[in-house]
């Protein structure tokens, strides 16, 4: 299989076992913002497993823990859109991100008193808890955000496509944040063991190249949405170059670039025509903004400006 037979690649994996479950949430959420006439964006986010066998012990992975989709769909959110957040099995998500297990816990207080026992937050979390509390609150009741979760590239490969059959509808208010690490390689269905691997002797693994989905998804899934790709290098040399590229190939909006070791700061955003950088002084960063805000909004921005030159074009 090459990179280019996406339609192999369904024809040989089937989909994960909750896929028609998760086909109707898209389904209803994207129906009833279509009515509402909502900008929506889908976020994917954190990065898709290998697995080495069918009964799954073994597995390839990186090391995306979903920070850049799941800060950025809050912000999507806070920008009026209504937010389909795909992501990996236990990355990061929206409002809970911002606290890990055992901080979540120094917050509380316990207090017994006989045989009852209540639990408080302490006064001086309350200040950091409230507005995400509000915020997360505002979501789920104006029913806003949808979570989708995937595992292994095969699960991210079925959803993203059960995505862009219901977010077409949408037309050019549709906007792909294309954050999720996917995996470049995999192992196909039919080389896998089905069982797993003895540790005796080191087994030979042969890899082939994922599909590269953005392909079918600008030109024929969803031709008329707004598309942002991310492209992460190690090589500055290499980053604008690789960026057009994608975008010579694929023919998608826009494409965010970053490296490695300074992308939790430092952005370029990089359009057929232009390129120039979003970044974050130290400053700002030790005050506490999250790059992500500012990613946010300017895409907002383009894609208020994309809205416009369509309808003027009708």
């Amino acid at each position: 299989m090459t990179s280019t037979h996406w339609e192999d690649f369904y024809a040989n994996h089937l989909p994960p076992t909750d896929f028609e479950d998760n086909r109707s949430l898209l389904k209803e959420f994207c129906e009833r913002h279509n009515k509402l006439k909502s900008n929506i964006v889908l976020v994917t986010s954190g990065g898709t497993t290998v697995p080495l066998e069918h009964n799954t012990v073994r597995f390839v992975d990186n090391f995306s823990a979903g920070t850049r989709g799941s800060a950025s769909a809050e912000y999507f959110l806070d920008h009026g859109y209504a937010v389909i957040f795909m992501h990996r099995v236990k990355s990061l998500e929206p409002f809970t991100r911002h606290f890990s297990g055992q901080q979540y816990l120094d917050m509380l207080e316990l207090h017994e008193s006989g045989p009852s026992t209540t639990i408080t937050v302490k006064p001086h979390s309350v200040d950091v808890l409230a507005p995400i509390l509000a915020k997360y609150k505002s979501a789920q009741e104006s029913r806003r955000i949808l979570y989708v979760s995937f595992t292994t590239v095969v699960d991210y490969m079925w959803l993203l496509r059960a995505a862009c059959e219901n977010l077409a509808a949408f037309e050019q208010r549709a906007v792909f944040y294309l954050a999720a690490a996917v995996s470049d390689f995999y192992v196909p269905s039919d080389m896998m063991p089905t069982h797993k691997m003895t540790s005796g002797e080191a087994p030979t693994i042969s890899l082939q190249l994922v599909p590269k989905m953005l392909a079918p998804l600008v030109n024929i899934w969803v031709p008329h949405a707004f598309v942002v790709s991310f492209k992460l290098e190690t090589d500055e040399n290499l980053l604008i170059a690789k960026s057009r590229e994608s975008l010579t190939k694929y023919k998608h909006k826009l494409v965010i670039a970053n490296i490695l070791q300074t992308r939790k700061h430092r952005v370029v955003f990089v359009t057929p025509d232009t390129s120039y950088e979003v970044h974050l002084t130290r400053e700002q960063a030790l005050s506490g903004l999250e790059i992500e805000e500012p990613i946010v909004a300017d895409i907002v921005c383009k894609h208020e400006e994309f809205i416009e030159q369509a309808s003027s074009n009708q």
